[in-house]
């Protein structure tokens, strides 16, 4: 692969590598810089010298996150992670990361398009069962639906396949903020997973083959938008898939994140921070699949205006630096999956210290794989916070959290109850 060639076909019109600067903003801001002895500055130095060879075997390349913070910065707009997605995409598929190409192997083995190989059949009992133990233990739900396959209903609804797989409890807080709201919604027996590892591994034949089963699952009930979840790169992957491959969806793409901001300022999820009497305190993660690469800073202050609305203004602490310009915290781009946890666990090591700064009790955010990565950094480097979904929080504030729906909640917030 000539990395010099591709990269100079992958800058914006305008551009070139002569310009730049050599200022170093894109590792410095990179916490990836330093593993395997490689940063961005590095890696775009050595394909202009034609160091082929030896990008071509760097394993830096699923280090690297994609989290586009290097483009953010960059004062000659170079955009290094569309030059890492053409890298992965020349590996040979039996020297990839084991996880990720299972992780797309699954995705594409059923009509599911679960990254846990969920079929459409057990995600339907799976979501039937607790809908029916809900309505049998919390009268207040005893009416309470959640729609399958749907035809005409508005919002179409994905779903990480963590929840039913392994937390099925944790999907009923999203059915009764729908339930209060009244929102008219339905599950697809199929394409209903939110989760989308092909993109990451570099095949695109792949990513392209997911995104169409989903494009066409949504047309073919009709529905007005499909709504993502709190999951930060399956939002990211349809957007930039349909565009990417000119797919006809006859839908808009919308975030949860931004519905929850409009409920509440139109009063549908009367919440208030009235039950955060100890002060608890609490930071926001932005995840870069929805903030930095999609978004932008709008969906940032949606997801502020929420938590100030959940936990007090006086108990929100921010990150710094934060927004479009906050950091990765290692947990996208399938390095969750690729099986290097002492280089994920280092990269994770700067958002650990941002956290930690904060002195913030609890993390929110709507992305799992930042999620599942602050866990593990918040055990590893000894951290005593927690992380928290914002349906969490919301139903907590309504008082309508259930028994069986706390996982996430530490002593302090179940005292709160």
């Amino acid at each position: 692969m000539n990395f010099k060639e591709k990269a100079e076909e992958l800058l914006p019109e305008g551009a070139s590598f002569e310009a730049c600067l050599t200022c170093g903003l894109c590792s410095s801001g990179c916490p990836a810089s330093g593993i395997e002895n490689m940063d961005p500055r590095k890696f775009i130095r050595m394909a202009m010298l034609g160091m082929d060879e030896e990008l071509s075997t760097s394993k830096w390349i699923w280090a690297c996150t994609q989290c586009k913070r290097c483009l953010h910065v960059c004062p000659m707009s170079i955009d290094i992670s569309e030059l890492i997605s053409v890298a992965r995409s020349n590996w040979p598929e039996d020297e990839k990361p084991t996880g990720i190409v299972r992780s797309c192997q699954l995705i594409r083995s059923t009509d599911s398009t679960s990254a846990m190989g969920l079929p459409p059949e057990d995600f339907v009992f799976v979501v039937k069962d607790v809908l029916e133990e809900v309505q049998e233990l919390q009268p207040k739900f005893k009416n309470m639906q959640a729609p399958m396959d749907k035809e005409g209903a508005h919002f179409f609804v994905n779903q990480n396949s963590r929840e039913p797989m392994s937390e099925p409890d944790e999907m009923v807080p999203l059915w009764k903020i729908f339930d209060m709201v009244g929102a008219d919604w339905t599950y697809s027996s199929k394409a209903w997973a939110a989760e989308n590892f092909c993109m990451f591994s570099g095949n695109e034949e792949a990513w392209k083959e997911v995104i169409q089963k989903r494009v066409d699952a949504v047309n073919d009930l009709g529905c007005q938008v499909w709504l993502n979840t709190e999951c930060g790169h399956s939002y990211y992957t349809m957007w930039k898939g349909i565009h990417r491959f000119g797919l006809e969806a006859n839908f808009k793409l919308e975030s949860l994140v931004t519905y929850y901001a409009k409920w509440i300022r139109e009063g549908k999820l009367p919440v208030n921070s009235d039950w955060n009497s100890k002060n608890i305190k609490f930071t926001v993660q932005d995840p870069c699949m929805i903030v930095r690469k999609a978004y932008g800073d709008s969906i940032a202050e949606d997801m502020r205006f929420v938590t100030r609305s959940l936990v007090g203004e006086e108990n929100f602490i921010d990150m710094q630096p934060n927004r479009s310009a906050n950091y990765c915290c290692g947990g996208g781009g399938g390095f969750l999956q690729a099986g290097m946890t002492d280089h994920r666990r280092t990269y994770g090591k700067r958002k650990f210290d941002q956290i930690a700064a904060t002195g913030a009790s609890y993390v929110l955010t709507p992305c799992h794989n930042c999620h599942s990565q602050m866990e593990d950094i918040g055990h590893h480097y000894g951290g005593s916070y927690g992380v928290v979904h914002f349906w969490t929080l919301i139903c907590l504030s309504l008082g309508i959290l259930g028994e069986n729906e706390r996982t996430y909640l530490g002593p302090d917030l179940i005292d709160c109850l």
